[in-house]
């Protein structure tokens, strides 16, 4: 399908919906990142929200609210006001907070029941690297090199619990083997950490790590994924060197309030099927070697169920996690 093609379906779609959704939108968005710029979540959200800008013919701005591992800024979502004027591009680690919240029996950040899924747009494995001048070039010298520093060699994340923590732990848990956990505020101040040498390792999703990668800043060990990236045809998965269960994607979704009408959500739905097409969005999500797995609603919502039940076990299965370690 086409651009000018794509256009006049959403033309006629949204002539289908009742009179106050045509009125949606009638100011800008707010498409809310709940971690700073620079990880997936951000160079996921600015070409989305420039591509469904052409649809909605209003301005549609990223304002990143990050703290917490994503908590505060899924919790801003989860209690905004739901007319449609402010949506959520976020991590597969939503899912995630909730489940470490109950872990500890503390009050939650905010419960799934309170967002509406618009849509999936991005799925990638996530990819170990390290930094080029740790000595190894495949995972058998990490794991020999770790072995030899117990809990010295350290790795940052996203943030305690967050989306580049878990696969992390998933590995460690997996091989036995431990290091020191460096939590930053998010996915880009993560990279920060292991572009400046504060860290080992890390673990990141082709959006974030791939310009570095090809730069030689950094060197690519696994994939958490069960095939091989596409861009990364050399890159061995962890399944394939042995360790099945050791497998974690990093997604990115599209989410609304709860009680958005359904025909604004009817209008988001169609901006975010049109934005996937764009052309311009098409190439920037290229240049990173990002997988666009669109999903609209309905299919977005069981895949997010599936996936925060595995995960919600994966965070019981890594057990309380207080700090660095």
């Amino acid at each position: 399908m086409n651009g000018s093609t794509t256009l006049v379906a959403l033309g006629v779609a949204l002539a289908a919906v009742p009179a106050t959704a045509q009125e949606f939108p009638a100011r800008p968005v707010t498409m809310l990142v709940a971690f700073p710029p620079g990880g997936v979540a951000d160079t996921t959200a600015r070409p989305t929200a420039a591509a469904m800008e052409k649809v909605l013919r209003q301005p549609v701005s990223v304002v990143n609210r990050p703290g917490a591992a994503g908590a505060v800024g899924n919790a801003a979502l989860a209690n905004a006001k739901p007319d449609g004027y402010t949506v959520l591009m976020a991590l597969s680690s939503i899912s995630v907070i909730p489940a470490a919240d109950e872990l500890f029996s503390r009050k939650p950040a905010y419960s799934l029941d309170q967002f509406a899924p618009i849509a999936l747009i991005s799925a990638d494995p996530t990819i170990l690297v390290v930094h080029p001048s740790l000595p190894v070039g495949n995972l058998k010298e990490l794991m020999a090199l770790a072995k030899s520093r117990p809990g010295q060699l350290s790795y940052s994340s996203s943030g305690i619990y967050g989306a580049l923590h878990m696969p992390v732990e998933l590995f460690l848990h997996a091989t036995k083997l431990r290091m020191r956990h460096i939590p930053t505020t998010g996915g880009g101040p993560a990279i920060t950490a292991l572009l400046g040498g504060h860290v080992e390792l890390t673990a990141g999703g082709p959006a974030a790590i791939s310009a570095h990668v090809k730069a030689g800043k950094m060197r690519a060990i696994a994939g958490w994924g069960a095939t091989r990236h596409p861009s990364y045809p050399g890159l061995p998965t962890f399944r394939e060197l042995g360790y099945k269960d050791v497998e974690y994607y990093i997604w990115a979704g599209m989410f609304a309030p709860r009680a958005t009408p359904d025909g604004v959500m009817k209008v988001l739905r169609e901006a975010a099927r049109g934005a996937v097409e764009d052309g311009d969005f098409k190439a920037a999500m290229a240049r990173v070697d990002s997988l666009v797995q669109y999903k609209d609603a309905p299919e977005f919502h069981k895949y997010w169920q599936e996936d925060a039940k595995r995960l919600a076990a994966l965070v019981r299965v890594v057990g309380r996690v207080e700090g660095g370690k």
